[in-house]
This record gives structure tokens, sequence and C-alpha cells, in this order.
């Protein structure tokens, strides 16, 4: 693995075990030179039966760690994948046999990471991700705002979910998606209306505050409220009350908020984007949610609990493994959802999913991969317009086939093609 470009490192770094038989063991490293293994004289002393007596070598300047594997039997794994000397800084984490070493800044007190492979929908094996199952674990024990931040696609409104779950049981969690609303309307979204408030308001109509009374309100895409809403918002997270539009009265609400975006507010803030007195009320608690791209160790676990969720009998080559691993998902775990899906839908009658079915086997635009394109996209269009034209006919495929106007034998085809379910018997 070629070294890194000049890192900054903290003054102080602490190496630490963050998983493995010595977990909670841990060394306080300056500018040096610093050994890890099971010999007596090491710095940082392992009892791991998998590591090597003179396992590693760390060499910390203030441009970045050299870490080196010391010709090991089991070898030195960094980002998945074998080193003999890498370049890394504060943040990198080592697996040396069943040990995981993390580098990371002196800053005091810090959350140990948890053993659990999952928080609600949210899943990894990961230590970035075990370590934000472990903050997840506690912010949800607290009632104060929390501010998700994160690129799209990461699962910041499953992690908010879940945290609504721990937090406040089976009490209500409302949604509001400020992204997908237009101005005009988030005021009635967000607060509510009366009859008569404006034209089309022919009834009364809760808003999330309301719906979500007793419970959590899921606020996604906050960045993207308009700067002069955000006051009303502010006032309504200070004082617990909310007015509908057009009301004379305002209403109490009991609500844990709970906001999500993918933008840096702070530098929302900074540019006069986003209020600060809004910002610092909603981000009491803060978590971030890494891209996939830094927890690609993850990346075999999401893939085979999409197919399994899929109920599709199918297994995945290696040679489509090695693609997925390597690839940077731009798009997160919600494109690795889709490349899930539309390989299987372009599987047909095969069992094994190959690169040909990924349509991410490289960068450039050739004949292939616009004729794997186009077929993806037809191939989901069938899949939805089929689902729709069976419910809509209770599965009943002479009707199907009429209201389509395809022969009965080709639909029944394109069913099958799809592996979506008929009424065989229409006696």
């Amino acid at each position: 693995m070629t070294p890194r470009a000049a890192l900054i490192v903290p003054e102080r770094l602490r190496l630490m075990v963050v998983s493995g038989p010595d977990r909670g063991r841990e060394l306080l490293v300056r500018a040096g030179t610093y050994f890890v293994g099971k010999a007596e004289g090491c710095d940082l002393l392992l009892t791991d039966g998998a590591v090597s007596r003179r396992h590693l070598e760390l060499v910390v300047t203030a441009n970045g760690i050299l870490v080196r594997d010391l010709e090991s039997k089991n070898g030195s794994f960094f980002g998945g994948a074998r080193f003999a000397e890498v370049t890394v800084g504060a943040g990198a984490v080592v697996t040396i046999g069943q040990t995981e070493l993390r580098l990371c800044a002196d800053r005091g007190p810090r959350v140990e990471p948890s053993t659990a492979e999952s928080f609600g929908g949210l899943v990894g094996r990961s230590l970035v991700m075990r370590e934000l199952f472990a903050l997840l674990e506690r912010v949800a024990a607290s009632d104060a705002p929390i501010l998700i931040e994160g690129e799209t696609g990461t699962g910041k409104e499953l992690a908010a979910e879940a945290i609504a779950a721990v937090s406040r049981g089976a009490a209500p969690l409302a949604v509001c998606d400020l992204g997908a609303v237009t101005s005009s309307l988030i005021e009635s979204e967000l607060f509510g209306h009366v009859r008569g408030a404006f034209t089309g308001a022919d009834a009364d109509r809760d808003g999330a505050f309301v719906v979500a009374d007793g419970g959590t309100l899921f606020l996604d895409e906050v960045g993207e409220l308009e700067l002069a809403l955000q006051p009303r918002l502010l006032r309504v997270l200070e004082r617990r009350q909310v007015k509908p539009i057009g009301g004379r009265g305002f209403r109490q609400v009991d609500v844990r908020v709970i906001a999500a975006t993918n933008r840096d507010l702070a530098l929302e803030v900074q540019e006069g984007r986003f209020r600060s007195d809004l910002f610092y009320r909603l981000s009491v608690l803060r978590v971030r949610l890494p891209p996939l791209r830094d927890r690609k160790e993850d990346v075999p676990l999401l893939l085979d609990r999409f197919i399994v969720q899929s109920g599709a009998d199918v297994t995945v080559s290696a040679d489509a493994r090695a693609l997925l691993a390597d690839y940077d998902w731009p798009g997160n775990v919600r494109e690795l959802k889709n490349v899930v899906r539309r390989a299987l839908s372009l599987l047909g009658e095969e069992r094994v999913i190959t690169p040909r079915h990924l349509g991410i086997a490289d960068q450039v635009v050739t004949p292939e991969r616009f004729h794997e394109a186009k077929q993806s996209l037809v191939a989901e269009w069938e899949i939805d317009y089929l689902r729709r034209l069976l419910v809509r006919t209770g599965g009943n495929m002479t009707r199907a086939a009429r209201i389509a106007g395809l022969e009965r034998a080709y639909l029944y085809r394109l069913v099958k093609k799809h592996g979506l379910r008929a009424d065989e018997d229409e006696g």
C-alpha cells in the first residue's frame, strides 16, 4: 500500500485496543518509535495469540504515523487490506490478529465501542459504526434535541427512528421532510392551520408538532428551512407551544426533536444562511453518520442483509464481492441497496450475481455500460408496472393482460421473469 501524503498529527495520541483479548489497554504516544506485540519490551504488550512477538512498529512524526508490519505471521490490515507499511493519521484503525488498534487524539473521556452490530435499522461491525452505536445508545437515553449530520444515503432517518424507539418507546414519531415541502406550505406542515386560514384550507389540520405530541418529531433536511421561517421554529422549540396558522390560542406540546441535514450547518451559520440560535438549539447533541467509503468492511454485511431481505435465493460471486468492496459508494448505503435491487432484477433465471449485473464495473461510459443501464431502467419500470397491474386486478392474469394490451402468455413470462406472484387458478 502506497504511503499517503503528509498528515497533520496531534501532539499527543492514544494507541487504544478497541477489540480483542486486551480490549481497554492503551498507550499514550508522542513523536518517536513504538513497538507492538507479545514480546517483553514491546511498548504495547498484547496477549492475543494471533499476534506475533514483535508485530508492529509505529514511527510517530508531526506529518504522519508510519505503521510497519515486522514480517508478522498473520499480517497487519488497514482499511481491509494487508500492508507491509502504511502512513496514517489520527483516527486510523489497524487490525492485527484478533485485535483492533485505534490511533486517536488524546482528548480525555471517550465512548467505548458497542459490542452490537446494529442499532435499530443501522447495521455495521466496523469500529466506526460500533462507536456510533455506543454514542446513539447514550443520546437516546436523553431527551435533549439531537442533530444528525451525514451525507445523503447514510441512514439518518433510520438513526432517528432507532433513537425515537429507545427514547420514547411506542410514542408517536412524526416525520417532516423540509426539503420536500414547498415553502408556502411549511408553516402549515409544522404548525397546522384552522379552517379558512388561507385559500384551500377547507378544514382544520394538525401540524407535525401536534401529531408528535408525547413522542418524537423528526425534521429531515432542516438545512433547507428558509431563513424567514427559522424564528418561528425557534420559538416553538423554546416555549414548547404551537399556534396553528389562523388560530387564536397556543397549544402546549411535549415533543423531542431530532433534526437531520446533509449540509454543514456550522458553515451555513457563518455564511448567514442559518440562524446561530436555532443551530445551537437543535444541536444540543450532535451525531455524524460516516459515509460508506469510510467503512467498506461493512459492505459484505450490508450486501448479504439486503439479499436476505429481498427473499431471493441467490449468491454473489467472489469477483462481484471484490468489485463492491473496492467501489467508493458516492450514494452511500442507499446506493448499495439500489445496486443490489438492480442486480436482482437483471438476474432472470440466473442464481449468481456477477460484475455484469452490478453496473459499476468502471467509471468509463461504454456501449456495454449504456446497455446495462438501459436494461436496469427497463427492468425497474417493468417491475413497478407489473406490481401495480397485479394489485389493481387482484392477481387475475386474464384481466391484467386485457388492461395491459398484452398476450396472456407473454404477461405470464414477464411476471415469472421478475419473480412476481399472480393468481394461477382463475377458474
